[in-house]
């Protein structure tokens, strides 16, 4: 039983410092619109992954209702971001945050595939939470600033009460589970 718990906290540390990664504080890389793009593109599709492995592995309700809502969503962010894109003419590019992110959604996806079935909803949504908390911080504090580009830097903006939103809800699963 102690082994269960402390691979499950470290499984939640490992999140944590994850999803912490992409706030860049001084450490901020320069990036051209076409990459936040990519960036904003790849977050989104992240989450859609992390809810498809909630969606088979998970039996509660609320889990799969909170799961259920990200794919929407997200997805319907993606086709946004994708319409603006097509619509400015710029092809999203391919970066060094888009690349890190990448690299831990497939850890964070392994650990989740692999949790113990009765931690899987609080794993999940444990990740939930650090996870739109350190992409809001990362819009407000990374991309927005650096965005050129009026519509893209609206969209951005319009995005974050969706997330603050999101971020609640996965908060009020967690306390459900």
């Amino acid at each position: 039983m102690k082994t269960i718990k402390r691979n499950s906290l470290v499984f939640v540390c490992f999140v944590f410092l994850s999803a912490s990664s992409l706030t860049f504080g001084q450490d901020a890389p320069d990036l051209m619109d076409a990459e936040i793009a990519s960036v904003a593109v790849v977050a989104n599709q992240i989450d859609i992954d992390y809810a498809k492995v909630a969606l088979k592995r998970s039996k509660n309700k609320d889990v799969l209702d909170f799961a259920n809502r990200m794919i929407e969503d997200h997805f319907a962010v993606i086709k946004q971001a994708v319409a603006l894109v097509e619509k400015l003419g710029v092809n999203p590019k391919d970066n060094a945050v888009s690349q890190s992110l990448l690299s831990q959604a497939e850890a964070t996806l392994t650990a989740l595939k692999e949790a113990r079935k009765r931690d899987f909803d609080k794993v999940y949504i444990n990740n939930e939470v650090a996870f739109h908390k350190a992409v809001i911080d990362a819009i407000n504090g990374l991309l927005i600033p650096q965005t050129d580009n009026a519509e893209l830097k609206d969209l951005l903006q319009a995005v974050v009460p969706a997330l603050e939103v999101h971020l609640e809800h996965a908060k009020m699963t967690l306390n459900k589970i």
